[in-house]
């Protein structure tokens, strides 16, 4: 998920990923430190809930980057996926297990609300286990890896991905009754909140934005164009998205993490055209703006601040608690989770250049003594 190395940077994907990693941190810091009241009834809280809609922003940028990247080859996609899984588990480790059975346990309320109890083994199983959205992206790629090595065509991961679409809430809930198993199924079809973005229907989000890649290259990379055809298309995902969630909203749109067709296209729609609007946003001003270059810098380490902002905020909890501030006290913590996120990252970026200086030294003075 971290950007990769591209041909011409397409600043505005680039802005709208950096955008989505600013305001995970704030959906975050609201769904662990306010209370529901705060959550629901409040106008940071409403805010809160849209924004949140951004998920999806997030995820076709994914699927352009893909495409834009040079690391197409199958074996190199795979161990990316793998890469990505174990990240994944690894930030559960960290995020859940280590305060479980290090810090004493984790607040109390925080495991009822998941119908669980604190310091037992059937907790920590799935706390570790639990699915998010690097396991989304892990299993996405996968996908991707295939598509790419059997067609080039632009058409395939759309069809794939409306496909997914299509069935997604029909499949809702699927499990064939063997343990072990049954997780697996739970990864693709969960209707149930120890996977929050299963494959059906999140990784259609991933293969839409790999066929805006493709697209684009077939544009010969004609920005201005690419963003005008793609405010067509969501405009088009728009008005089907809208019909069908007018004819049926509880099944089209009723629970945001397992979403049926109607809810998925609408989404799509909404946020294929924020990509038109942060496009003309961009042109305005100039690249090297300090906002952009903050923008820039979290689209760069996406993965690592998912990683670090989760585990700042779920530690939070045995100093600020579970479920028990106001909007106002949820709103003052906004700055404070992003700026100990970007400098953690920062401290992060620093450590590896200066352990790879030192590696890259002794490697240079042994040769030098071998010479």
């Amino acid at each position: 998920m971290e950007t990769v190395q591209q041909k011409k940077r397409v600043l505005a994907i680039d802005i709208a990923r950096g955008m989505s990693v600013i305001f995970m941190m704030m959906i975050h810091t609201m769904l662990i430190y306010g209370t529901i009241e705060t959550q629901t009834k409040t106008v940071l809280g409403e805010i809160i809930l849209w924004l949140s809609r951004g998920t999806t922003m997030f995820l076709v940028s994914m699927g352009i980057s893909f495409v834009l990247s040079r690391r197409q080859t199958f074996t190199a996609v795979c161990k990316r996926a793998l890469y990505i899984l174990a990240i994944g588990y690894g930030m559960n480790f960290l995020k859940f297990l280590v305060p479980e059975f290090i810090f004493g346990g984790l607040p109390e309320a925080f495991v009822s609300a998941y119908g669980l109890k604190s310091g037992t083994l059937e907790t920590g199983v799935f706390f570790l286990l639990l699915g998010d959205i690097l396991q989304l992206a892990g299993l996405t790629l996968f996908i991707m890896g295939l598509i790419n090595h059997f067609s080039k065509s632009k058409y395939v991961p759309l069809i794939v991905a409306l496909a997914i679409i299509s069935i997604s809430k029909e499949l809702s809930g699927f499990r064939i009754g063997i343990v072990g198993l049954d997780y697996i199924c739970d990864l693709l079809f969960s209707n149930q909140f120890n996977v929050y973005f299963p494959l059906f229907p999140w990784s259609a989000f991933i293969l839409i934005g790999m066929f805006l890649g493709r697209w684009y290259k077939e544009l010969n990379e004609n920005q201005d164009v690419f963003f005008k055809k793609m405010l067509f298309v969501g405009l088009g995902f728009i008005v089907v998205g809208g019909i069908l969630n007018f004819s049926n909203p509880e099944y089209h749109f009723g629970d945001y993490y397992h979403l049926g067709p109607g809810g998925s296209i609408l989404l799509l729609g909404t946020n294929l055209v924020l990509y038109w609007l942060i496009n003309l946003v961009v042109n305005l001003f100039k690249e090297n703006n300090k906002v952009f270059k903050l923008l820039i810098f979290c689209s760069k380490h996406v993965t690592s601040l998912y990683v670090i902002q989760w585990v700042l905020i779920n530690w939070g909890m045995y100093v600020l608690g579970f479920w028990q501030h106001d909007q106002w006290f949820v709103l003052s913590l906004f700055p404070v989770v992003i700026t100990l996120s970007i400098c953690v990252q920062l401290v992060y970026n620093l450590t590896k250049v200066l352990l790879k200086a030192k590696w890259d030294n002794r490697n240079s003075n042994e040769l030098i003594a071998n010479g």
